[in-house]
């Protein structure tokens, strides 16, 4: 494996898909986000696009995440030692598998409901 141009987008390419899933979103609703066609997202989330730093920061504002994560110079991070993380997991444990994935399902519905109206990301 080389370590040139083509597999810095392909790990780019990942990280967007990886984050847009994250994110609960759809290539058409990343598209309608951004202003830009549906066929261009899929085209920069399967590497066959480059992409631009403007285009770059919209996709992290978008995603709620690091440029420098997008571009695989940060691993994510989560501070374990977080009470609310605690609490939460702890909570979580407790769900049935199919309210899990209900919440799972609204917490995405939300994320993509805050990006549609033009909400702050964090």
């Amino acid at each position: 494996m080389t370590d040139g141009p083509d597999s810095h987008r392909s790990a780019l390419a990942e990280r967007l898909r990886e984050a847009r899933k994250a994110a609960g979103l759809s290539q058409g609703q990343v598209a309608k986000l951004l202003q830009m066609h549906r066929p261009t997202v899929s085209e920069i989330e399967a590497g066959n696009r480059r992409v631009s730093a403007e285009e770059l920061t919209k996709f992290a504002e978008t995603y709620d995440v690091t440029v420098s994560w997008l571009l695989g110079e940060t691993a994510e991070q989560l501070e374990m030692n977080d009470p609310r993380l605690q609490l939460a997991a702890r909570e979580l444990s407790k769900l049935k598998p199919d309210d899990l994935d209900r919440l799972l399902r609204l917490l995405a519905s939300m994320r993509s409901s805050d990006a549609e109206e033009g909400g702050e990301s964090k």
